[in-house]
């Protein structure tokens, strides 16, 4: 996907993402974030825009100095993620990707951010849609570029305790195009974007595996075939902290 393909997905989801909170409820548990209700979801994303806009906005080489904005009530929570939702698109729409910033990951470019804020914004915009009882998969385009992200730069975070996948996984999108197979290694895994023979294959909608990674939906939810066993350790082994 392209930058302006990012920054469309980013300005639809940001906006169906705070209308969906309001028609959840402040006060509704969010069922894939135990212990939050939608005003902490609502919060956490709001933060996470402030974050992201201000790293980019100030070109930082560095996350330290950085102050978090002060949580406000819950009524005025909503017109505070509109503001920096605002500020956000402004920001990321004027950037080059290729300026230099900081990031957590290999890639310390604006290109990262853009594309990161338009995936967490779609993830978190699933989660408050389920808490408002709605149906909403992820755009498919988008949600297979959110697979290929996600084999990209989270596997290296395995939680604690998490057992060797032990075999190799294809991954296969059936609506629109992605492929990939990850084959654990010495030192974390190896990500091929082709079509091969794994293991286990874990096949669906682009949606479907997206959410299942994150751990949103079972596996269930996707056709696995082969090693069910592998499928299940690959999908456990990511913390999502």
């Amino acid at each position: 996907m392209e930058k302006n393909e990012f920054i469309a997905a980013l300005d639809r989801d940001s906006a169906a993402f705070v209308d969906a909170c309001e028609i959840a409820g402040m006060t509704t548990a969010v069922a894939p974030c135990p212990g939050w209700t939608v005003a902490d979801l609502l919060w956490h994303l709001t933060e996470v825009h402030h974050f992201w806009g201000t790293i980019v906005a100030e070109r930082r080489d560095d996350w330290k100095g950085y102050t978090e904005p002060s949580r406000p009530v819950a009524e005025a929570l909503a017109e505070m993620y509109r503001h920096g939702r605002e500020h956000l698109l402004t920001t990321l729409a004027g950037a080059d990707p290729s300026t230099s910033v900081w990031t957590w990951a290999d890639d310390h470019t604006a290109g990262f951010v853009i594309r990161r804020m338009a995936q967490e914004t779609a993830v978190h915009l699933w989660d408050a849609t389920e808490a408002a009882g709605m149906v909403n998969p992820l755009e498919p385009t988008l949600a297979s570029d959110g697979i290929d992200e996600f084999l990209t730069h989270m596997l290296g975070d395995v939680v604690e305790g998490a057992e060797p996948v032990a075999g190799s996984v294809h991954l296969h999108c059936g609506d629109v195009p992605g492929e990939w197979t990850v084959r654990e290694t010495d030192t974390g895994f190896a990500v091929v974007r082709e079509h091969s023979k794994g293991d286990c294959a874990i096949r669906g909608s682009a949606s479907d595996i997206l959410l299942a990674l994150w751990r949103r939906v079972p596996l269930s939810r996707c056709d696995v075939v082969g090693d069910a066993d592998v499928a299940a350790r690959f999908i456990a082994h990511t913390s999502l902290n």
